[in-house]
């Protein structure tokens, strides 16, 4: 079995970046980690970074930030969806934004240097002028990055979460209440209230706001439906309540967040 690059090579030596842009070719890379931190971009499909502690959903004109030494695994939803991955050095003393996953916007001066990172493939070596601006980018990054995307989902180490989860999946589209999902499932709201409260840190009504809205983004990319079906699938029926929700969480309207889904 050969393996990957981003087991061989990422690392392979400690003090240069490394760069590697093309398409998945495969629809799982295994759990791994890295030395150095990880700045990964995707386009032309869904993608999922699984993390033990939660799913990070990675979605258009945005990129997820993996710190040192976090195991990750990555689940696209074709083989032609496309990756570009920078990893960088991180030393123990630099700014803690190289150390907290997250997943932000990605700005036009980002976008712009993404794109002339086409040409790098490989190790860029710190004696390189090319290493300038790969540093350049990594600072740049941690200056223009301020707000964070919440569409990660933890993932409940509770058998009865786990459990009121997974229908909550499997019927995005209804009606859901607190007290309709308590009684179902024979605990009382304060109950049910704690749960997610401990669990998952959030409270249910926030935690159903945003796996309704990561289904949006997967429809809205790979789909043709129109923005009034997308709405009722997940679970609104007023589209202005959906295209208010969706802009508040993700900084676009679901209109314009289509029309951002395209290939560098």
């Amino acid at each position: 079995m050969v393996e990957k690059y981003y087991i061989t090579e990422v690392d392979k030596f400690h003090d240069t970046i490394y760069c590697h842009h093309e398409a998945m070719g495969e629809t799982f890379i295994p759990t791994h980690l890295h030395e150095k931190g990880q700045f990964l971009y995707t386009e032309g499909g869904i993608v999922y970074v699984k993390t033990p502690k939660a799913t990070h959903y990675l979605p258009a004109r945005h990129y997820l930030w993996i710190p040192p030494g976090v195991e990750h695994s990555i689940h696209p939803s074709s083989e032609k969806v496309i990756m570009r991955n920078i990893y960088f050095p991180i030393e123990k003393l630099e700014d803690s934004f190289y150390f907290d996953l997250a997943i932000y916007p990605v700005t036009e001066l980002i976008m712009q240097l993404l794109v002339f990172s086409e040409k790098w493939k490989g190790n860029i070596l710190p004696n390189s002028n090319d290493f300038v601006i790969a540093k350049a980018f990594k600072l740049i990054l941690k200056e223009s990055s301020t707000i964070k995307l919440p569409l990660s989902l933890p993932y409940p180490n509770d058998a009865k979460l786990q459990e009121i989860i997974t229908f909550l999946n499997d019927n995005i589209s209804s009606k859901i209440l607190l007290p309709d999902i308590a009684s179902k499932f024979n605990v009382s709201i304060r109950t049910l209230t704690r749960l997610f409260s401990k669990y998952v840190r959030m409270s249910f009504v926030e935690y159903l706001t945003i796996l309704r809205m990561l289904k949006a983004l997967e429809l809205l990319i790979e789909t043709n439906k129109s923005i009034a079906e997308i709405s009722i699938d997940v679970g609104y029926n007023s589209v202005p309540t959906f295209s208010n929700i969706f802009y508040k969480l993700i900084g676009v309207r679901p209109v314009s967040y289509r029309l951002m889904n395209t290939i560098l």
